[in-house]
């Protein structure tokens, strides 16, 4: 095995961001990133369990596990852990009425939740849909009630597409809060709560799963918080400058997926 990959020991699952880490998105659809989808394939024959651990707010989960199923990765929508049907969990339990602000393609997700005289705004990635006209209305609705509720699909700052780097729903996320004097719950990765949720789903305590993903913050930093192991990936929206962050530091650096998987599988 190679030297200095104790952090690689009795491992039972792996949890994987996708955006980055499997794929880099974009207009086109996105495309692989090279070995991910035979890693996918490696992982599964080696025995050990996969959960993808995603904020992906831009697609229903049936329609993006299509999309990955087409760039070749064997994947179903029960192994796909992501904020929006987390959202409509919680949304139930405390009898919330969302107005959504979120991309039109999310939309299904929420039918069978009573959007009727809202008393709570849904934030996720909505991409063309964050117009001045948009934000205002989500900030007018929060603005006038007595203790307004603010729900985030995660709180990135930005990711990678195939031509550059896009703002992400925490920037929006910030705005609102700052408009609102008001903190943002927010639902999807680095929550804990939903580390956790992916977690049970994986079947597996933290100390047995790694986390892989690109965003330093909210992949690696979050899973860190929960008791796991976490790499950071040198591919998606992955900077140099991410090596010397302040406070997160990932478990090892690997250069991508398929590196972090030859690893894991040696020290099985």
């Amino acid at each position: 095995a190679m030297a200095g990959c104790g952090w690689a020991r009795a491992v039972r699952g792996l949890l994987l961001d996708v955006s980055g880490v499997l794929y880099d998105s974009g207009a086109d659809g996105g495309v692989p990133i090279a070995g991910s989808a035979e890693a996918v394939r490696r992982i599964k024959a080696s025995g050990l369990k996969l959960q993808l651990c995603t904020n992906e707010t831009q697609a229903t989960r049936e329609n993006f596990v299509r999309k990955l199923r087409a760039m070749g990765f064997d994947i179903s929508v029960a192994e796909v852990t992501a904020p929006a049907p987390a959202a409509c969990r919680l949304l139930k339990e405390r009898g919330l009425r969302p107005h959504l602000l979120v991309h039109d393609d999310l939309i299904p997700e929420f039918a069978e939740i009573d959007k009727t005289n809202p008393n709570c705004v849904v934030l996720g990635d909505a991409a063309e849909n964050f117009t001045y006209a948009n934000l205002n209305e989500a900030f007018r609705l929060l603005v006038g009630m007595e203790k307004p509720v603010l729900i985030s699909l995660g709180k990135g700052r930005y990711y990678k597409e195939t031509d550059g780097l896009k703002l992400d729903v925490g920037a929006y996320m910030k705005a609102l809060e700052y408009a609102c004097d008001i903190q943002a719950e927010v639902v999807g990765k680095p929550a804990k709560r939903f580390f956790e949720s992916a977690l049970a789903e994986l079947g597996v305590p933290p100390e047995q799963a790694i986390m892989i993903g690109d965003d330093i913050v909210s992949d690696v930093g979050g899973a860190q918080q929960c008791g796991m192991r976490a790499l950071q990936v040198r591919t998606g929206k992955y900077r140099p400058c991410d090596e010397n962050h302040p406070e997160v530091k990932p478990d090892a650096y690997v250069n991508n997926l398929a590196e972090a998987v030859d690893i894991i599988l040696q020290q099985l």
